[in-house]
């Protein structure tokens, strides 16, 4: 028979996470992310060192990678948390019919999406419109496509890149909650990346329609983008911007590999694709380590 899994005072582990759950229901999310998007860009010497120290050596975070690469050299924590990396340091997947992975992280699910809904975890999946901010004119893009959720942890690199190649055609921003996102939330918070804050850009690309997912999640304090800087609509309404055409004055497109947004502290990307456009990788499982750059699927 299985035993659950107890700590040292003999408190069983599902206990513990049924407590953290519950106190993320009664959290003010939006209150402690403003509060942490203050504490992250503190310039004091001896605060932010501190801080970058122990995230480096609790996480394994590599420096070497970094394009600085002395900690101290960071002016806060926020810059060092969205440090941009040495040139050569996530080679992109060239070929075209190659889809680049957007994120480091850690792949949660990949697959097709079903009647309009898609797997979040053992027990739970949502709603392809819901994730969509209730959009059935781009929901309708999606419909028998695929997605593929990567987790960002706290050691990952926390910029967002094209995982091909295309136009913006529009970005939304959907108010919501501020979830935890990690595997534990997942597993038992019905509908997570449908309930949390949410960038979507909506991109043309030449095998249809693509869809790159920028999820909030409880810390993270802002979600920026290239074009767009720091989102930060200023009511809790569903905010849309839509862009020109390819060829007209301020069209926005962007190469596969390019960098696209970043999490001011991390988060989870969510990517789709349109019925019959995208196949992923043979042998790409949840839980598989991912880099930025690297194949995860092709057309």
């Amino acid at each position: 028979m299985n035993q659950a899994v107890t700590t040292p005072k003999g408190t069983p582990q599902k206990i513990l996470e049924r407590l953290f759950i519950a106190l993320q229901y009664l959290l003010p999310h939006h209150f402690l992310s403003r509060l942490m998007r203050t504490i992250t860009r503190i310039e004091a010497k001896g605060f932010k060192n501190v801080l970058i120290r122990r995230v480096i050596d609790w996480y394994k975070v590599d420096m070497n990678e970094a394009l600085e690469s002395d900690p101290n050299a960071y002016r806060s924590f926020n810059d060092f948390f969205t440090r941009a990396l040495q040139p050569n340091a996530r080679p992109v997947a060239q070929e075209a019919n190659k889809i680049a992975c957007p994120a480091d992280g850690t792949l949660s699910q990949a697959g097709d999406i079903e009647s309009g809904y898609l797997f979040q975890a053992k027990g739970h999946d949502y709603s392809l419109l819901e994730l969509l901010g209730g959009a059935p004119e781009m929901s309708d893009l999606f419909a028998d496509g695929s997605f593929a959720t990567i987790y960002l942890s706290p050691r990952d690199y926390h910029r967002v890149h094209m995982p091909y190649s295309g136009k913006l055609r529009k970005m939304v921003h959907v108010p919501g909650r501020l979830f935890s996102v990690n595997e534990t939330t997942c597993q038992q918070v019905p509908r997570l990346f449908a309930r949390n804050e949410r960038v979507i850009s909506l991109f043309d690309t030449e095998i249809g329609p693509m869809a790159v997912i920028m999820v909030g999640a409880i810390f993270v304090a802002s979600i920026e983008t290239v074009w767009a800087g720091t989102i930060t609509p200023i009511n809790q309404r569903t905010s849309s911007w839509n862009y020109p055409p390819a060829g007209r004055a301020k069209a926005i497109t962007l190469d596969k590999g390019e960098e696209m947004g970043r999490f001011n502290m991390g988060s989870t990307v969510i990517l789709l694709f349109g019925k019959d456009a995208a196949e992923w990788t043979e042998g790409l499982q949840p839980a598989s380590t991912l880099r930025v750059g690297e194949q995860i699927g092709e057309t």
